[in-house]
């Protein structure tokens, strides 16, 4: 007799999300409802935003709940009468307690790093932005204290040199989604063998704001180069620069470690420009700037760039 699949309430809001989503549908697994994050309005105009989760799951024919708070009585009887027998989160608020010890087979949260490794909101950025040589994703169920329950699973990849956080987050959210649905499996089967994560230091992986963004021009040109490659292509990492008098906020994408200056007069954050390319002096060297964008204006290479600015300096 075929075995049943298990029944599973989905936790989630972004893109990253809708990938282990979308494989656990296609795996042919009972979703019977999906939680994600209120609408908002946002942008100039004030229309309303859903979530990446939701757009899906109304796509798919899956029942939403959009609760304002996760210990609302309403949302916590409207969630048991679900009667799931699997929680899955990613990507998504921390759950209190009273919820993700509602189903018999427990609540596990996919997580964009390696546990203990970069625990927090922002694991891919933090990882590019430290010049991790490697990173990957964990399964693990969860517990009272956030990013520490017991691990069920981990896959690595490696982060290579000119990775930017928008690649990994695409191979992350791919072979996360594999991870899912193999973790599902290995719950529905009963061969789940779960390892305490290690005790001692982690890596924290805090929220990024846009103050977190503002480059230092004094740090080392491969911190740099790594910084904007933590942020690209989204936040952004970002500088003021100085050009006939004016100032104007910028944001870099790409950086090039291989300068073809070496000369060290000035101070960080002084410019260069040499054959319609653009350089920067950092607190020990120069660094390329090869992809840029000014207020208001277009994402642009920095041949381009010059072409409509006489850079000074960076600030």
């Amino acid at each position: 007799m075929k075995k049943k699949k298990l029944r599973i309430v989905f936790f989630g809001t972004p893109e990253f999300a809708v990938c282990s989503l979308d494989r656990l549908v296609k795996e042919g697994y009972d979703i019977a409802a999906v939680i994600t994050m209120p609408d908002k309005i946002a942008g100039r105009g004030h229309k309303l935003i859903e979530s990446y989760v939701k757009k899906y799951a109304v796509a798919n024919n899956i029942p939403v709940l959009q609760p304002e708070k996760l210990k609302d009585p309403l949302f916590i009887e409207e969630l048991k009468k679900i009667n799931a027998d699997l929680f899955i989160v990613i990507a998504f608020r921390m759950l209190p307690e009273i919820v993700w010890r509602m189903p018999p087979e427990g609540t596990f949260n996919l997580h964009a790093s390696l546990l203990p490794k970069y625990r927090g909101a922002a694991p891919i950025n933090w990882a590019v932005i430290n010049g991790e040589r490697e990173t990957g994703v964990t399964t693990f169920f969860l517990k009272h204290e956030i990013d520490t329950g017991d691990i069920i699973e981990q896959r690595k990849i490696i982060i290579e040199p000119e990775d930017n956080v928008g690649h990994i987050h695409d191979k992350l959210m791919e072979i996360g989604a594999e991870m899912v649905v193999d973790t599902v499996k290995k719950i529905e089967n009963g061969e789940v063998n779960t390892l305490p994560q290690p005790a001692g230091d982690f890596i924290p992986a805090p929220k990024i704001f846009k103050e977190t963004c503002k480059i230092n021009w004094n740090n080392s040109s491969t911190a740099i180069h790594n910084f904007v490659r933590g942020l690209s292509p989204y936040p952004g990492a970002w500088t003021t620069m100085m050009y006939g008098g004016k100032e104007t906020e910028i944001k870099l994408f790409k950086t090039g470690l291989k300068p073809e200056i070496t000369e060290q007069e000035g101070f960080p954050g002084t410019l260069v420009k040499l054959k319609n390319n653009l350089y920067v002096l950092t607190g020990d060297g120069w660094l390329e700037i090869l992809e840029l964008q000014a207020a208001g204006k277009k994402r642009m290479s920095a041949s381009e760039f010059l072409r409509g600015y006489n850079p000074e300096r960076f600030i």
